[in-house]
């Protein structure tokens, strides 16, 4: 899975002044970008508040639902291949997820 991390003010590592609306607001305009045919791994560099993500265009590589938050891992197992989540709350913020494998 590939991700795009919108974090909040108060969400867990967040470095953000953005309100919870705001960062809602803005993985919804992540969301709209991918859908016209945005490239994941450019948005994910652009957007991310995920650090790892200006190396790795947000790739979280091969992971078990115990390795993850709740409501991330059963988005994420939920998704179809090429699919993509509407955005995800978890304590680190809003996640676009794709599954590409």
């Amino acid at each position: 899975c590939k991700h795009i991390l919108v974090q909040f003010k108060g969400a867990a590592r967040s470095r953000t002044d953005r309100s919870e609306q705001q960062a809602l607001a803005r993985a919804r305009e992540v969301l709209e970008k991918l859908r016209a045919g945005g490239d994941f791994a450019a948005l994910a560099r652009e957007y991310s508040d995920d650090p790892s993500a200006a190396q790795n265009g947000g790739d979280l590589g091969a992971f078990s639902r115990s390795q993850m938050v709740p409501e991330f891992a059963e988005a994420a197992f939920r998704l179809k291949v090429g699919e993509i989540s509407e955005p995800v709350k978890s304590p680190f913020g809003y996640h676009i997820i794709l599954r590409y494998k």
